[in-house]
């Protein structure tokens, strides 16, 4: 096996991640929502001392558009991150099982059209599971089809 090799991430990316991570970590506090729920309490409240002006109104658009903007990016990041992470998880548990199918490591690469061929042979292992006397049963697709064909040829009757 090939040694990985020891890319180091620039400053600017490890300092993005590092600050993406602390502020998502923040932002899904429960004080984060009763700080920002604090922030339009006041707002709210200053309504009547500005008489609602544009000027009042305005303010709370802007920092509300310009906090929505960033935090998307911010977010993303976390998920970006998150979401690769737990493929690569998934796609070493398929690597170490003995019966599972290799064909669907890196399966987030294929095509719309090719997921969905796959998913249609997923649904047909679905189909012939529910056939199964035991949900204990558990196979790949191939293994499915081939024990499928063994109960038919056999003709299988409960006793």
């Amino acid at each position: 096996m090939e040694k990985m090799k020891d890319k180091q991430p620039s400053r600017f990316t490890l300092f993005f991640e590092n600050f993406a991570n602390q502020i998502t970590w923040v932002s899904g506090k429960p004080v984060s929502f009763l700080v920002a729920l604090g922030f339009v309490f006041v707002w709210a409240i200053t309504g009547p001392l500005f008489k609602f002006s544009d000027t009042w109104q305005l303010v709370i658009n802007t920092v509300t558009s310009i906090v929505t903007f960033l935090m998307v990016f911010l977010i993303q990041q976390s998920q970006n991150k998150d979401s690769q992470a737990i493929q690569l998880k998934l796609n070493e548990v398929v690597a170490a099982l003995k019966g599972a199918s290799n064909r669907l490591i890196n399966i987030e690469d294929l095509s719309d059209e090719e997921l969905k061929v796959l998913k249609s042979y997923y649904n047909q292992l679905s189909d012939i599971a529910e056939k199964e006397e035991s949900i204990m049963e558990a196979h790949s697709l191939e293994d499915a089809r081939e024990n499928q064909k063994v109960k038919e040829q056999a003709d299988f009757k409960p006793q």
